[in-house]
């Protein structure tokens, strides 16, 4: 719905351009070229973070299934760290070699 929103005010942003504006053909073209590399890095830019995001909950998933997962080179199980929810950070339990380590569960694949 977002989407469609954005495309509603970027028409009303070339009539605005087309008709209320004093500025030639060329100068309007370059206007609408920049308004749509913006609009596209902004398409780019949410598609890349909802993409970490789904890999982010896939690894959450996993952890909360009792599988193993590994961060940065370690594994991270339920019976070493606990989640927290919040941040989605692991943290070492107690009596573990990873005490009160915190991995982000974004670093996980």
């Amino acid at each position: 719905m977002a989407y469609i929103y954005g495309l509603v005010i970027v028409a009303l942003l070339f009539a605005a351009l087309h008709y209320f504006t004093e500025l030639n053909k060329s100068q309007k073209f370059f206007i609408g070229i920049i308004l749509l590399v913006i609009i596209l890095g902004a398409v780019a830019y949410n598609k890349y973070n909802q993409t970490q995001r789904e890999k982010m909950l896939k690894t959450i998933i996993k952890y909360e299934q009792g599988k193993t997962v590994t961060c940065n080179g370690v594994d991270v199980n339920s019976s070493i760290y606990s989640l927290s929810v919040g941040t989605y950070t692991f943290i070492g339990k107690e009596n573990t070699p990873h005490y009160a380590e915190m991995i982000s569960a974004a670093t996980c694949e």
